[in-house]
């Protein structure tokens, strides 16, 4: 696709949006890379979430479900969310929706599921369990239910 010399901060921002939500800060530092000047991007943004095409808390529900399902844990999103501009109350609230659909526990044991055999035989093999759970943004007490009840179907 080619960009011409004229292109708005909006038709920047709508070509943005259309493959995917983002979150205002990104879509700021988005427009803000193509050369646009900040008051420009700036009353860009508030429009567009005036007429509902950017939303913060959209971006972070779909966010959030697209990195469920990659089998990430609530820490790691969590982090993430911040580390991308979206506001604690919003990310709060996505979680909260969140919640009656995700049983962090069940995740975390199916993820150690599919990528380990078994608890494994030596303490090595069990630190390494732990330490991909704790590097996938589970917390503990989630570790040490998925490290016992992981492989309970087999």
């Amino acid at each position: 696709m080619r960009e011409t010399a004229e292109s708005t901060p909006r038709d920047d921002a709508i070509r943005l949006l259309a493959r995917r939500e983002y979150a205002r800060g990104e879509l700021r530092d988005r427009l803000a890379a193509k050369g646009h000047a900040a008051e420009d991007v700036e009353a860009c943004l508030l429009e567009l979430e005036e007429q509902g095409l950017q939303s913060d808390a959209r971006f972070a529900e779909s966010f959030l479900r697209s990195r469920v399902a990659r089998g990430q844990g609530p820490l790691k999103l969590r982090a993430e969310l911040g580390r991308r501009g979206i506001d604690d109350d919003i990310a709060r609230q996505a979680f909260a929706e969140l919640a009656s659909e995700v049983d962090w526990f069940e995740l975390a044991a199916e993820v150690l599921a599919r990528r380990f055999t078994g608890p494994g035989e030596t303490p090595r093999e069990r630190a390494r369990r732990e330490r991909f759970l704790a590097g996938r943004g589970f917390d503990f007490e989630q570790l040490r239910h998925a490290l016992t009840h992981a492989w309970d179907d087999i």
